[in-house]
């Protein structure tokens, strides 16, 4: 379970201002959600390819369910243990996944996961996305590590975490349940001296992953430990 977070990386997680950033890439802007984009959230993530891949997200998923999951990210960003940010597209502007890092502050650690909506695969949104998440946890709230993973049979997302510079790990046999089923989970690293941000991943024509298996809690509830 969490501990108290530690007083020098609380500062670097949630600035003196405590005010969460927008980031952005060539083609994307990261930036907080709000209410405003619940009917948005519930419509892309309510999809039952995206729930099939991603541990917690429910299906059916309402838009109450994205409201209670928004809700939760201020206080939980000021805390200094999760920053969660909507993808949006930059031009057109569109709303098209969300990525988060959970942060584990006395170790120095984040955990990576993200979602993209159907309409927007294959596009290299969550390669460009990750990317950066990357970046604004190595060099912004200076993790030491950042860690990922995916269901066995969702390869595609293996193969964002491969773009970015991460390295498999190992696997973890039958670890979660998902629906009736039993999952492997496929396990990924990268440390901050590994980190190099590249130009820019060009869109690929493999799909890509909906999600890293352990996104986030739609429903606002609690993270069981790690």
């Amino acid at each position: 379970m969490r501990g108290t977070p530690a007083v020098g990386l609380e500062r670097r997680t949630v600035g003196r201002s405590r005010k969460q950033p927008t980031l952005r890439t060539a083609r994307l802007a990261l930036r907080p959600l709000s209410m405003k984009d619940a009917p948005e959230v519930a419509r892309l993530a309510g999809a039952p390819e995206v729930a099939d891949t991603t541990l917690r997200i429910p299906h059916p998923y309402r838009e109450a369910d994205a409201e209670s999951w928004i809700r939760t990210h201020g206080e939980e960003f000021a805390k200094g243990y999760l920053a969660v940010f909507g993808i949006e597209r930059r031009r057109p502007k569109t709303l098209v996944g969300a990525i988060e890092l959970d942060l584990e502050p006395v170790h120095r650690r984040g955990e990576l996961g993200y979602w993209i909506g159907t309409p927007y695969w294959g596009l290299g949104y969550a390669t460009e996305a990750a990317l950066e998440m990357l970046r604004y946890g190595f060099e912004d709230l200076r993790l030491r590590r950042i860690v990922a993973d995916h269901f066995l049979r969702n390869p595609a997302s293996g193969r964002v975490m491969k773009k970015i510079g991460m390295a498999p790990e190992g696997r973890l046999r039958q670890h979660v349940l998902k629906g009736e089923a039993f999952e492997d989970l496929e396990m990924y690293g990268i440390l901050r001296e590994e980190f190099a941000p590249a130009t820019g991943p060009r869109p690929s024509r493999r799909p890509e992953a909906t999600g890293a298996a352990k996104f986030g809690c739609p429903r606002g509830t609690k993270r069981s430990a790690r």
